[in-house]
């Protein structure tokens, strides 16, 4: 076994530095090697780090670079059960740094938290400190490395004297496999965690989630977040942040991405991106320059999401979370096709002369005459038939059965998901939701897979 202590920066192994390391070697003799050095992190140490650790700038100014330690640390972990208290954070930080250096360092993990909560639960506190005022332990000097390494040895000793080796083995072996789980969520979530469809929750310290995901298999997603945080920021971030873990299963896949796409609008979380709710939602329309003339010259007017009636309106084109990005998109289309931006409305020139675009030869001559409005209408509609929004090709609301649940649908609105009869009817008299277009592209890549059924009595005239 080694135990290992460090002190860094900061709290995230990604970006803040090792400032010093602490090993306490114990072989099978029962003999105990230590070996400890100051690390020069090639930063600046925060002054609250500076206060709480004793390690100064100028006392690791002169200290060895991480990299001209590597190898003695490498030769000393090889092999041997690493031992930690939070072991998820010293081992993160040492796998960060051995990575910079292009090695992958891996290690069977033991967290001396995790250890403590699991032999002694009547207590609730499982910190350093704690221990050493339960077991009577010696510690000479709180945040250096050596010392608390030191402590993890001693603390070790007492479970052997006080521990039947039995069950003290049985207790290693249970945890060894589990090394990233965070030391402060409930330890019996990992046997309630389903191996089902479903989508779930994180949540810190109020009743806000941090973040919601969707699963196939619950139990593995969510194990997979906490075995990552040593490597990515953002789920190192994430798991010194939850509290608490909740889950919805679902009838399948498809269930699950919708109520993760419901979810995420409904809660805003902090650490989603992606699905949040867009509230500038608009499309362009294409609209006829002459009522007389219902396929002839047409110009794109953007629309607002508010102002359509989804699913049912026609002949709108792109779905944007901006006005921006609307107008990007729409000049890059018109870049791609050599239409002309003046007759798009989206430059201004004066009467006769023609576009900037005209004399980079990115249009072809609709401004100056040089090519019909009708043949430039015609290039439009077709290079914008690929962004075309589509109808709901239903006369009102469906169902689809997934697994033992009816997901119950309207107009690319998830109205939601009924195991009965009694349930559909209550889903439909709630109205549609406002459309969101993460549920319609879902929907439209889901639905031409499954069996749709008219829901009876409900059905609207197609028109």
């Amino acid at each position: 076994m080694v135990f290992v202590d460090l002190e860094t920066t900061g709290s995230t192994g990604t970006v803040d530095r090792i400032t010093e390391i602490g090993i306490v070697e114990l072989h099978e003799d029962g003999e105990a090697r230590e070996w400890s050095s100051l690390v020069n992190p090639q930063t600046t140490i925060p002054s609250f780090i500076q206060s709480l650790t004793g390690i100064t700038n100028e006392m690791v100014a002169g200290a060895p670079t991480f990299a001209e330690l590597a190898d003695e640390v490498l030769s000393r972990l090889h092999g041997r059960l690493f031992v930690a208290h939070n072991a998820r954070f010293d081992y993160g930080f040492l796998k960060s740094e051995f990575k910079r250096l292009g090695l992958d360092f891996k290690a069977p993990v033991l967290c001396t938290v995790k250890l403590s909560r699991k032999l002694f639960p009547q207590y609730s506190k499982h910190n350093l400190d704690a221990l050493v005022d339960r077991h009577g332990l010696h510690m000479p000097a709180r945040h250096r490395a050596l010392a608390d390494a030191d402590v993890l040895r001693q603390f070790w000793q007492v479970l052997q004297t006080q521990m039947p080796a039995e069950a003290l083995q049985e207790a290693v072996d249970g945890l060894t496999g589990r090394s990233s789980w965070p030391t402060h969520l409930d330890p019996a979530l990992l046997d309630a965690l389903p191996e089902r469809h479903g989508v779930y929750l994180f949540y810190g310290d109020n009743d806000l989630p941090l973040y919601i995901g969707k699963a196939n298999n619950l139990r593995q997603r969510v194990l997979s977040h906490f075995s990552a945080d040593h490597r990515i920021a953002k789920e190192m971030s994430l798991s010194q942040q939850v509290r608490r873990v909740d889950w919805i299963e679902t009838t399948g896949e498809m269930g699950a991405l919708l109520k993760e796409a419901q979810l995420i609008k409904q809660w805003q979380p902090t650490h989603n991106r992606r699905l949040r709710r867009t509230n500038e939602l608009c499309t362009w329309k294409l609209a006829p320059l002459s009522e007389a003339e219902e396929d002839g010259p047409v110009k794109p007017e953007l629309a607002w999401a508010r102002d359509l009636d989804w699913g049912q309106q026609d002949q709108v084109y792109g779905l944007f979370g901006s006005h921006k990005d609307a107008l990007k998109t729409l000049r890059e289309i018109a870049e791609s096709a050599q239409l002309c931006l003046v007759t798009l409305g989206l430059e201004k020139v004066p009467a006769g002369r023609p576009c900037f675009g005209y004399q980079l030869h990115q249009c072809s001559g609709v401004c100056i005459g040089q090519e019909s409005l009708a043949d430039h209408s015609k290039r439009l509609r077709n290079v914008m038939a690929d962004w075309r929004v589509q109808t709901w090709p239903y006369g009102g609301p469906v169902a689809v059965q997934e697994g033992q649940g009816w997901h119950v649908l309207d107009a690319w609105c998830y109205l939601g998901t009924a195991t009965s009869e009694a349930e559909v009817k209550t889903l439909l008299s709630q109205g549609r939701p406002t459309f969101d277009k993460d549920t319609y592209k879902i929907l439209v890549s889901w639905l031409p897979r499954l069996r749709v059924e008219p829901l009876s009595g409900t059905r609207r005239d197609p028109s």
